[in-house]
């Protein structure tokens, strides 16, 4: 019973997520060779206040916005 752990930062819609959480199942099925309920999907989200890369909060360095619908 494969458990798939993804962390995002937030702002991404409810529509992205069940797109994403769909692409990870079916490659999880394919890869694994397991049935799709076996499967579990959990996203834990962060505020860009709270993440960091190369030393410079996401915040920062992404701006306003960054990952939402607007798709960067």
């Amino acid at each position: 019973m494969p458990f798939i752990n993804v962390k995002l930062a937030k702002g991404r819609t409810a529509e992205q997520k069940q797109n994403f959480v769909e692409a990870v199942t079916q490659a999880a099925v394919e890869t694994l060779n397991v049935e799709a309920d076996w499967i579990t999907v959990v996203i834990d989200e962060y505020e860009r206040d709270n993440w960091a890369t190369g030393g410079t909060l996401h915040s920062i360095k992404f701006g306003k916005g960054f990952g939402k619908e607007t798709g960067k």
